[in-house]
């Protein structure tokens, strides 16, 4: 199980982890991206390595 944030202050909304993992992320109407959280998708460790801008942080719980 795994914790997701987004950080929004640091997101370019470039849409690669809704690409890369969509049943977590989805970008909101502001252009950011959004997660689901607590998740079980190991998709979210591809998302947090690829993301541009190092705006996603992911922890086990």
């Amino acid at each position: 199980m795994f914790k997701v944030k987004v950080n929004e202050e640091t997101c370019i909304g470039c849409g690669n982890c809704e690409h890369v993992c969509p049943k977590v992320f989805s970008l909101k109407n502001n252009g950011k991206a959004k997660a689901k959280s607590p998740v079980n998708e190991k998709c979210v460790l591809k998302a947090e390595k690829e993301c541009p801008v190092k705006s996603i942080e992911v922890k086990k719980i």
